[in-house]
């Protein structure tokens, strides 16, 4: 053991404490850097639509890289838009004439709220309005549109399209399809456009009725019936579809506002019908 004079414990303590500032700074740099690395490392990944986090939304659309062509690849949940054989919309040429029974539908309840969801104009429905199909009840969940029409109906393409979306409570689900053809403007449909908000996923209360909901189906209740599926991602089968054969009304300057909103087309083009049945 010795002794070292107060002046020298002085200049050793100095020199200590820089030397534990200089590894202390050093240490801050270094994880500066390594943070800077990781954040910009993983910000061009998270760009890649291929390697989208699990709580992060998946992007899909109507035109380019992620337009139809290109679902199937987007996210392996959305396999079946490129593989499935039981694809909607498809070109309607009935194969089965079996005089189908009627829809029983009884919507009685109000509408939600209007919203854009990115795709499309959705009206969400409160619980409560119902379809039965072979005794088996479907909820009406929503109805939303596209334009021009996903379906043709023998070779014939629409100006607009409603798709009425209707599942049960184990998930199974049919649409009730409605075609729109050019002429006079469709009151509920003014009424919707009316409240459509245009910021993305934000929802506006709107007032209709089951009433004004099932006024913008035809009259005449014949349809045609087919397998098939959802037409945007996940394009998930077994899908009941009913489209009417009767078409409803709109007007061009309607049909321009729709397009208006989003700038561009949002109808899936047709797919195979590889050998379905489609009855009437």
């Amino acid at each position: 053991m010795f002794f070292v004079q107060q002046p020298a414990l002085m200049t050793l303590n100095k020199l200590l404490n820089y030397k534990q500032g200089y590894n202390i700074m050093n240490k801050i740099i270094t994880l500066s850097i390594a943070t800077i690395f990781l954040a910009t490392s993983y910000a061009s990944h998270s760009q890649n639509i291929e390697h989208q986090s699990p709580h992060h939304k998946i992007h899909w659309g109507y035109k380019g890289v992620t337009g139809p062509s290109h679902w199937g690849n987007i996210d392996e949940k959305f396999s079946l838009c490129s593989k499935g054989k039981m694809q909607t919309p498809i070109n309607i040429v009935a194969t089965n004439d079996i005089n189908l029974t009627p829809l029983n539908i009884n919507y009685t309840t109000s509408s939600k709220n209007v919203i854009n969801n990115g795709h499309t104009v959705q009206v969400n429905i409160q619980s409560g309005s119902t379809l039965t199909i072979e005794g088996e009840t479907y909820e009406l969940k929503q109805f939303h549109f596209h334009t021009p029409s996903e379906n043709n109906i023998n070779g014939t393409s629409y100006p607009l399209e409603a798709h009425f979306v209707h599942a049960t409570k184990d998930g199974k689900l049919a649409v009730v399809a409605v075609m729109f053809k050019d002429g006079g403007a469709n009151p509920i449909l003014e009424k919707i456009w009316h409240k459509f908000p245009l910021k993305e996923n934000k929802a506006v209360s709107i007032d209709l009725s089951g009433a004004d909901i099932k006024s913008i189906m035809p009259s005449n209740k014949d349809y045609y019936k087919f397998m098939g599926s959802l037409t945007t991602p996940p394009c998930s089968e077994k899908v009941k579809w009913h489209v009417y054969k009767t078409e409803m009304t709109i007007s061009k300057e309607q049909v321009k506002a729709f397009h208006n909103i989003f700038g561009h087309t949002n109808n899936r083009p047709l797919q195979n019908t590889n050998n379905r049945t489609i009855m009437e």
